[in-house]
């Protein structure tokens, strides 16, 4: 790679060849070439190693300090993604990648997204690319269909649903929405008295977003969870911390219920916590980014019963929907809330259309103003696989995680320490006769993501040090899940013959 010094830029301050970003048999040829690359990567993923093994500033001793003046060859540029780029690069779409959540792909998305990229729409308001915001529009009736939601959350009827980048942007925007509803009846003055609520397991954004809305850190209530209830959020809790709140003069504001929470896949009981939150007038969210697309199962659908009482639900396809990141779903009951909250209406952006109310601009349904149109993938995917197919892709998922579960309960040295309720198996090594169990478990998940064969995280949840099985890779099958294991058991062996 070329580099700039002082005779580059004394030599000339223009290229020798005429420049063209765009030109369509360069980018037809350009393009062949790096669909090529991703495909051998995608190929040969399970050569390299799922966590990476470099150290902290590897890639800054590998790359020249300064931007080079003249062009490298595209074919040199990705010999230094394959020398440089991808021995720093933790795989992600490896089959044996167990950590945090998969970020799911496919085909359908990728094409998706790239026709997206190619078209570059700034679909900020319906002028601005008509078909943009009417396909996000119809997608997110038809995957509310496929949820069975209630016709209240759909643009079909009463309320509609818009595609943000990440379940934090969708949950500061119903908070600021509540925010808001609230204020114009308590006057400005009264934030300081709002309360938000959700569980000691909910995902560590809510406070987060919390705090960007103007809520105080003093009135943000982590509800504490236990065992007894699978570290879902006790109803008979909530109402007392409520109660309390109001008795002391505070205003309850909003409540962030969550199903399948990162540590351990837990989910409250959104029925009975919707009628707590209708009785004392809370903005009720549900947070399913995980599970809430294993709903689109008919044995899952249960874990949406109540609904129809919550003001907002927001699910993140690209986890476990095979959507590419980013895309999150959110529906919303009231879009006026939002639209009140939110809409801006600058001179440059003003038109006919949206004047006379007759199209919704997506600018106003989110924190930015500029948006990518992330409703292809979605439409793609749909039209690609069919529900059958996606229902179907998740029940293979809950399959391999069921499968593992067995073999760590058919194990008596390994115990299942938490419920799995989809793809998720939370387990550990059992404590030996003087031992540290915890440093045990620590010991073992060092060793597994040490070898590069797989990468798995931890989590603890009741004070129990835990590791995390997270199935869900594009590319993971049956045989994967069994190797695992096998893995797991060896491990294990050398680490007891230490103990």
């Amino acid at each position: 790679m070329g580099s700039i010094d002082s005779t580059d830029v004394a030599i000339s301050a223009s290229p020798v060849a005429e420049f063209k970003p765009l030109e369509a048999e360069e980018f037809r040829k350009q393009a062949h070439r790096m669909v090529d690359f991703i495909a051998d990567y995608y190929k040969n993923v399970e050569s390299y190693p799922v966590l990476s093994q470099v150290e902290p500033g590897y890639l800054r001793e590998r790359l020249p300090e300064t931007p080079p003046y003249l062009p490298d060859s595209l074919d040199k540029i990705i010999d230094d993604i394959q020398k440089d780029i991808i021995p720093g690069m933790t795989n992600w779409m490896s089959p044996n990648f167990y950590a945090f959540f998969p970020a799911t792909v496919s085909s359908a998305a990728f094409l998706g997204e790239m026709l997206s990229t190619a078209l570059n729409s700034v679909g900020f308001t319906w002028v601005s690319s008509p078909a943009a915001t009417e396909l996000e529009m119809i997608v997110m009736d038809w995957l509310a269909q496929m949820l069975k939601l209630p016709k209240s959350f759909m643009f079909s009827g009463t309320g509609g649903g818009v595609i943000q980048n990440t379940t934090s942007e969708s949950i500061l925007c119903t908070i600021i929405a509540a925010r808001e509803r609230a204020l114009e009846e308590l006057g400005v003055d009264s934030i300081g008295k709002l309360v938000c609520y959700g569980s000691d397991q909910t995902h560590t954004m809510f406070p987060k977003t919390c705090k960007l809305a103007g809520i105080s850190p003093k009135n943000i209530r982590l509800i504490p969870t236990t065992a007894e209830t699978d570290f879902g959020i006790a109803p008979e809790v909530l109402r007392g911390m409520v109660e309390a709140d109001i008795a002391a003069g505070l205003v309850p504001l909003f409540l962030c219920a969550t199903l399948g929470t990162t540590s351990s896949t837990a989910t409250d009981p959104v029925d009975s916590l919707s009628e707590i939150a209708n009785e004392f007038n809370i903005w009720m969210h549900v947070d399913a980014a995980y599970a809430g697309s294993a709903c689109i199962c008919p044995e899952f659908m249960h874990y949406l019963d109540g609904i129809e009482r919550v003001d907002s639900l927001s699910i993140s396809p690209h986890k476990w929907l095979l959507a590419y990141l980013d895309c999150t779903c959110l529906w919303v009951k009231k879009p006026h809330f939002i639209l009140r909250a939110l809409t801006t209406n600058p001179e440059y952006l003003k038109n006919k259309q949206s004047e006379l109310d007759k199209v919704v601009d997506f600018k106003n349904w989110q924190i930015a103003t500029g948006r990518k149109f992330r409703a292809l993938k979605l439409w793609l995917i749909l039209r690609s696989y069919g529900v059958s197919n996606l229902q179907s892709h998740i029940r293979s998922d809950v399959a391999m995680a069921k499968m593992f579960e067995d073999f760590a309960r058919s194990d008596p040295r390994f115990e299942v320490v938490v419920p799995r309720n989809f793809s998720l198996v939370c387990f550990r090594l059992k404590a030996l006769p003087g031992s540290d169990v915890e440093a045990l478990n620590k010991k073992l998940l060092d060793m597994l993501n040490s070898t590069g064969r797989v990468y798995m995280t931890h989590t603890i949840v009741g004070g129990i040090y835990m590791l995390r099985l997270a199935v869900g890779s594009s590319l993971t099958e049956e045989h994967h899940v069994r190797a695992v294991w096998e893995l797991i058991k060896e491990l294990a062996n050398d680490l007891l013959k230490e103990a």
